[in-house]
């Protein structure tokens, strides 16, 4: 499969995919994330697009927009994030864009949250050498109820 997944920059024909992937239902209440209108999609992609200290790449899977990956800090760590869209889920592609996308980020260590309920998500983390250092909780807009999570964290590759 990996000649069938590359990485490449966000360009601007992606976000309309990028929008509709994070408009399904099913990929809203597996991320306990809630999906942003049209209007307050693009002025988050405009923003995490122009802030350097952001990473991002598209997901591409046969030529075909996939997903996205980011890398972004959050209240003073180095955060990663991927969204795909439901078409690509089970095929392996979130696994293996994640671990080529580490391997453009030299920061460590790294984080990851992911609801409990979303074991698939789990697994690509771990798959990608992330395990499990804590636990939180959060309200989700989409759930309507508070959601367990757990915080997944890379560290350091052993000398």
């Amino acid at each position: 499969m990996t000649d069938q997944i590359q990485l490449r920059d966000v360009v601007e024909t992606d976000l309309p995919i990028f929008f509709e992937q994070q408009l399904d239902p099913e990929a809203t209440q597996m991320a306990a994330f809630p999906s942003r209108d049209r209007e307050r999609f693009m002025a988050h992609w405009t923003k995490i697009r122009a802030d350097e200290s952001v990473l991002i790449k598209t997901i591409l899977f046969d030529g075909e927009v996939a997903g996205n990956l980011v890398c972004f800090e959050q209240l003073g760590d180095r955060e990663v994030g991927y969204w795909l869209g439901k078409e690509y889920w089970g095929k392996g592609i979130a696994t293996q864009a994640l671990a080529e996308f580490l391997q453009l980020i030299e920061t460590r260590p790294l984080y990851a949250h992911v609801a409990k309920h979303n074991v698939g998500s789990r697994r690509v983390l771990e798959k990608c050498g992330f395990s499990i250092s804590g636990e939180d909780r959060f309200f989700s807009e989409i759930l309507g109820n508070d959601i367990e999570e757990y915080v997944l964290v890379l560290n350091a590759e052993p000398n």
